[in-house]
């Protein structure tokens, strides 16, 4: 006997498209029979177990589901993440917890769990394989042969041209891959808003996604340039910590060579050369440590 618990919570993070697409139990189902190469076909058998309010440093629970105590969590990523079995531990806690009760748990009698699955449905623009796995265990600073605590996350390539099977399987996962392409396609050459709204158009004109898309137009625009939008600030994130990093190297490098008695010309050859900066930068940095 098991159940699960729904929880009050208050939904603090912004929808993708991926989430709102599945989350429609229709198509969910389609997705898990594809991937698990099942034939359900009642709805009924699928229960929703997204967590609403997850954020773990702004990372959000894209969609989860069960089906005869199976539990699935798919997230879309597209970025490589080495992290995301991490990420997925604090998942697979908070959704454990909705299976019993604050008093169960101390009880002599054992809880019934589902077992659960990972996977990562990418789509980036690195190249990666069909299949990866990442593990929990990659991340320990002690490599032990059998650890005491593992999760597996299985990334799964949807990009045109791989896990061909997996896309003839479920009609709907490839019509989302065509229409995140089309938009990456657009806002290369004109401006994001006016990229989304081409790529809807022409996804409904052809038959992509069409009913999804006529029905919830404004919601999937406002999302698409918000996914893009928080990607471009990620990347400018990334772009500044990079160059902080930079600096505080010369800096830290000159430090040092001004305390071991190092003359300006040898500080200033040797920032020349690892760095190649040229001479007016190196005095410049140089200045900036004297003057401390």
């Amino acid at each position: 006997m098991w159940f699960y618990q729904e929880k009050n919570v208050k939904r603090t993070h912004k929808d993708n498209v991926f989430r709102m697409l599945f989350s429609d139990k229709e198509l969910l189902l389609l997705l898990y029979n594809a991937i698990n190469n099942t034939n359900y076909d009642d709805v009924d058998v699928l229960t929703i177990t997204t967590l609403e309010n997850a954020i773990y440093m702004s990372v959000k629970n894209d969609v989860s589901c069960m089906v005869d105590m199976r539990l699935e969590l798919y997230e879309h990523q597209s970025t490589v993440n080495p992290n995301m079995p991490l990420r997925d531990l604090d998942y697979i806690a908070d959704t454990f917890a909705k299976f019993y009760s604050d008093r169960e748990i101390y009880s002599s009698n054992p809880i019934k769990l589902p077992n659960p699955r990972f996977v990562v449905f990418y789509n980036g623009e690195q190249n990666q394989p069909d299949v990866k796995t990442y593990k929990l265990s990659d991340l320990y600073v002690h490599k032990d042969e059998e650890p005491n605590l593992e999760l597996i996350v299985t990334q799964i390539n949807i990009n045109s041209g791989y896990n061909k099977d997996l896309m003839e399987k479920c009609q709907v996962l490839k019509e989302y891959v065509l229409y995140v392409e089309r938009v990456r396609k657009y806002q290369r050459t004109m401006p994001i808003e006016k990229a989304v709204n081409r790529a809807v158009d022409e996804c409904i004109e052809e038959g992509i996604l069409a009913k999804f898309l006529s029905k919830n137009r404004t919601e999937v625009v406002r999302m698409s340039i918000y996914e893009y939008d928080e990607k471009l600030h990620a990347q400018a994130l990334l772009d500044d910590g990079i160059k902080i990093g930079r600096v505080e190297g010369i800096l830290g490098a000159i430090t040092i060579m001004i305390s071991m008695n190092c003359s300006n010309d040898e500080i200033i050859s040797k920032i020349m050369e690892t760095y190649e900066l040229d001479e007016e930068d190196a005095k410049e940095y140089i200045t900036k440590v004297r003057n401390r």
